[in-house]
């Protein structure tokens, strides 16, 4: 499978570098192709692996993963394209954060997220929200947090969250721990599930944690 990572921080280049492993062809999206860390990113990872600007990543890629931040991702698919996205897969795992004089904020929150802005956006995309509720390290590899943790995804297209059950899948993750919260609109809760993430890594001191919900009968 051919994929576009869109950003070229932390979140980017990891789940980049986990693609290339599974063996999937990957690009390295970000604003200039000559990114210094795409470019230093896709050296180190593999030849399957390659940097580009958003619009060559996201034209030569049959899913698209948006790993911006949530607050720049309009402007970031922007770039790579409407022409680019029509028809494709397009896996948000950002999240509406910053942080203002010390404190954390979320714009969108509770009336809107990241999620539906990018869809509205770009109609004919078929947007998938998923892994934004873990660390980076956790997306790629939930073993390292023992029990039958969860993700979640949400979207409008049935088929397309089916295939990104199937990758999540490639990352460690079983379909019984794919919880499935319905249309895009769900994205507001696992937006807004982020401070109580913050909350939750200051006191543990580490990132490596997650979810279990159980459900009885």
């Amino acid at each position: 499978m051919r994929y576009a990572v869109l950003g070229t921080g932390e979140v980017g280049r990891t789940l980049g570098g986990r693609l290339v492993e599974l063996g999937h062809e990957v690009t390295l999206g970000s604003r200039s192709k000559d990114n210094p860390l795409a470019q230093e990113w896709a050296t180190a990872a593999a030849a399957r692996a390659r940097a580009g600007t958003f619009a060559e990543a996201a034209a030569a890629a049959e899913v698209v993963i948006n790993a911006v931040g949530g607050r720049v991702a309009l402007d970031a698919l922007g770039a790579a394209g409407a022409e680019h996205l029509g028809g494709k897969i397009l896996v948000d795992v950002s999240n509406p954060l910053a942080f203002e004089d010390g404190e954390l904020r979320l714009d969108p929150v509770e009336s809107d997220s990241v999620g539906e802005r990018i869809q509205r956006a770009f109609p004919h995309a078929r947007v998938v929200k998923t892994l934004n509720t873990v660390n980076v390290q956790v997306m790629v590899d939930p073993a390292r947090v023992p029990g039958e943790h969860h993700v979640f995804v949400c979207g409008e297209d049935a088929g397309a969250k089916e295939q990104v059950t199937a990758l999540l899948a490639e990352f460690g993750w079983p379909a019984k721990r794919v919880l499935d919260l319905g249309g895009i609109r769900s994205a507001r809760a696992v937006e807004m599930y982020l401070p109580l993430w913050l909350t939750l890594f200051r006191g543990f001191g580490k990132a490596d944690f997650n979810i279990e919900v159980r459900r009885a009968g």
